[in-house]
């Protein structure tokens, strides 16, 4: 095909959208032969991967096997893990944490191991598993990667940057779906930018916003979902949202977790009046999956009319609970609360998105030339729900992946790419709009799509979403852009994606629990949405 060529407003080899770990790995590992920008609409460190509490799992101790760390993985995933994704990702996963550590993320040491390292072990493993650092193994991954970022000659940061849309071979009237690039708002000026790239990744993590509770950053706003929908990408399993079960419950706590190592450790939950709960529920009682604790919490608080449960340890000694959590021991001391003698107050909340993007072992879409790598994308892995600490690991195998795929394509000619167009549009006369509905979106949402679903409850939110988005988009039409419409907009879609997986699967499987399907059907599917004229 012959496309015109023509050098108009920024080009690069590879536009990374979002600065988490697997953005981050991905511009380091191609910096030495392409020219690389990260676009991120805060700044470096503000993604979900800097939050990151419990670690990384991987198969490293002597007594640990890449078939056991399958099984457990299948396991939680209730019986939805793609088995080629799942043998792939934990096969790589030495691989992984070797890079991390040449790149000298200072993980916990333990001079009694063999591995030199500490291991933990958190809900749903077998074995201790999870290298970290401390209970801040994000920031101490994010912080090590970072510098790197900074300092790379070949990789261009552009924080306080939004991406609005992908363009695409169709956007542009050509014969081929192909990605060519990016509009992207400049926050501090509030100018759109284009971009033009040989490669686009999308790395913009999850969607945890979309609900009133979260243990999710601001910035996690479904971007990435649905600039891949709009642009032409399948997205499957989007009902399948990981409601972390102990998210500290406190009027000061905005979004704190508290890692699920605090329960591999010896942690207990409790009603208010001491008592244990968790053995009632499920045999493996505090370390039972993600899904399973956070029913059993919800269950509890709501026949009791509770506004949380306690998580505590404090029988451990103070010596070892302030050199494990640290980060843990501070934040609650900053509010009262000395977990080597008081109980956690704590209370589900959404955490993490299952389902996303369609890829494969490439991390590619459907899409030529439009890659997604991380909580954006759904590679099969985590199948109906994620085992503690496969996420991070996930990451980085994925953006490891695409960096041999992108580095295998030849260039080709790009198109020339429109400016973005303002013409017809105005500055908002009612930015409140654009608050209510959010205030809107995330309430019923919460109330309708939670870890308990009925029919009627998503009948009602889908009510409400049609509603939204038509009002939206009419906003959308004939106002400037701004970063909060950009972000509501997003969110509206991805609720949206979300609630029409719910209502097509009927059954209760991992993370989706619905009333009117209580029970699981012998034969796992996966629930996979397709745009129209696809």
């Amino acid at each position: 095909m012959n496309i015109p060529t023509e050098n108009q407003g920024s080009h690069f080899d590879v536009v990374i959208i979002g600065s988490g770990l697997a953005g981050m790995t991905l511009a380091l590992n191609l910096a030495e032969q392409k020219r690389v920008a990260i676009v991120t609409k805060r700044e470096l460190l503000d993604g979900a991967s800097n939050w990151a509490q419990g670690g990384i799992a991987a198969v490293l101790a002597s007594d640990d096997t890449i078939e056991e760390h399958i099984r457990d993985t299948q396991i939680a995933g209730a019986g939805l893990c793609d088995e080629d994704a799942t043998r792939f990702v934990v096969e790589n996963s030495r691989a992984s944490i070797e890079w991390l550590i040449r790149q000298g993320v200072p993980f916990t040491k333990d001079a009694d191991s063999n591995l030199g390292y500490h291991l933990t072990r958190e809900g749903g493993h077998s074995h201790r598993r999870i290298i970290h650092a401390a209970d801040a193994t994000g920031n101490a991954v994010q912080l090590t990667l970072a510098e790197k970022v900074r300092s790379h000659a070949n990789i261009t940061l552009l924080e306080n940057h939004i991406a609005i849309d992908l363009i695409t071979g169709n956007k542009l009237g050509l014969e081929t779906q192909a990605c060519f690039g990016v509009y992207v708002l400049d926050n501090d000026t509030g100018k759109v930018q284009t971009f033009s790239a040989q490669h686009t990744v999308l790395a913009s993590g999850g969607a945890g916003k979309v609900y009133l509770y979260t243990t999710n950053p601001d910035v996690a706003t479904g971007d990435g979902i649905a600039m891949g929908w709009r642009a032409g990408c399948r997205v499957a399993n989007m009902e399948f949202i990981q409601f972390h079960p102990t998210c500290l419950y406190h009027p000061h706590a905005k979004s704190f977790l508290i890692t699920e190592a605090v329960r591999g450790e010896g942690g207990f939950l409790l009603l208010p009046d001491g008592t244990r709960f968790m053995p009632e529920h499920d045999p493996r009682a505090e370390l039972a999956p993600r899904d399973v604790v956070a029913r059993a919490i919800d269950f509890e608080m709501k026949k009791r009319g509770l506004d949380c449960v306690y998580l505590d340890i404090s029988h451990k000694p103070a010596a070892f609970l302030k050199e494990h959590f640290p980060t843990i021991y501070s934040r609650c001391l900053e509010l009262g609360i000395d977990i080597t003698r008081q109980p956690i107050p704590v209370v589900p909340a959404a955490h993490y998105s299952c389902g996303g993007i369609v890829t494969d072992h490439a991390a590619r879409t459907d899409i030529p030339n439009l890659y997604a790598v991380g909580e954006v994308a759904c590679t099969g892995l985590h199948g109906a729900n994620r085992l503690a600490s496969n996420s991070l690991l996930e990451c980085i195998v994925y953006a490891r992946s695409a960096v041999e795929d992108i580095q295998r394509q030849p260039e080709t000619p790009s198109p020339v790419l429109p400016e973005w167009d303002e013409s017809r549009v105005t500055d908002a006369d009612e930015e409140i709009v654009i608050s209510h509905n959010w205030d809107e979106l995330r309430r019923f949402m919460w109330d309708y799509v939670g870890i308990v679903r009925t029919n009627k409850r998503l009948e009602r939110a889908q009510h409400r979403i049609r509603l939204l988005t038509e009002e939206i988009t009419e906003y959308y039409r004939n106002f400037r852009v701004s970063n909060d419409l950009i972000e509501l907009r997003n969110l509206v879609l991805t609720a949206d994606l979300i609630v029409r997986c719910a209502m097509l699967r009927h059954e209760s499987r991992g993370l989706h629990y619905s009333r009117d399907y209580p029970n699981q059907l012998p034969e796992a599917k996966n629930t996979v949405l397709e745009p129209d004229g696809r």
